[in-house]
């Protein structure tokens, strides 16, 4: 009988120490997850801090640079000022030729487009540009336009048009800027007319 009362006393130290030990453990576990929420938490506020410098950085590195684009028509051409427009398209190209000059090919390969008034230009399509295109209905001498998929469209006489396009700058149309893109001369060995953009 003595050794019955001794085994359930045993038996019922056992079940508090096992139910202290549980009851521990429950309370370490929520420590636990309350600390990984709270860690949690400041690497989300880490990732937005960072996005937001991200954000701030690039902002900056655009105004750093020059809102104006230097454009000779052949290797050896008279540099022409472009004055770029406020937008996220002219803005984008403005960026990546700061990291690089383009060396850009003219085609004439489109049979509906009137070359007596405008060519165009393709950019490599590694380049990612933004557009909110608009329906444009005409255009200035010295008007230059982006249109999709990333192609630069400048207009050196006036024209009516019709097209869906986003502007992103304009030169001065005088005489020696019409005739620089009128006498642009085929590259030898290419068979091919450039342009070439850069930074001032």
């Amino acid at each position: 009988m003595k050794q019955n009362k001794v085994k359930k006393m045993i038996g019922t130290m056992a079940m508090i120490v096992a139910a202290t030990e549980l009851l521990a453990g429950c309370g370490n576990s929520e420590e636990r997850s309350a600390e990984m929420a709270a860690q949690s938490q400041a690497v989300e506020d880490s990732a937005s801090e960072n996005s937001s410098a991200d954000s701030e950085g690039m902002e900056t590195e655009t105004a750093a640079l020059s809102m104006e684009l230097e454009v000779r028509f052949g290797d050896s051409g008279e540099p022409f000022e472009m004055h770029m427009e406020n937008n996220e398209t002219a803005q984008a190209i403005v960026r990546y030729v700061g990291t690089s000059d383009w060396r850009l090919p003219i085609y004439d390969r489109d049979d509906d487009v009137d070359y007596s008034v405008m060519e165009y230009y393709d950019i490599p399509s590694r380049y990612e540009i933004p557009a909110s295109p608009k329906t444009v209905t005409e255009a200035k001498a010295g008007d230059v336009f982006y249109s999709d998929p990333n192609r630069i469209v400048l207009f050196y006489h006036d024209a009516e048009i019709s097209e869906e396009y986003v502007k992103i700058g304009t030169f001065d149309a005088t005489d020696e800027f019409i005739s620089a893109v009128e006498n642009n001369p085929v590259l030898e060995g290419w068979g091919n007319k450039i342009i070439q953009i850069a930074q001032p």
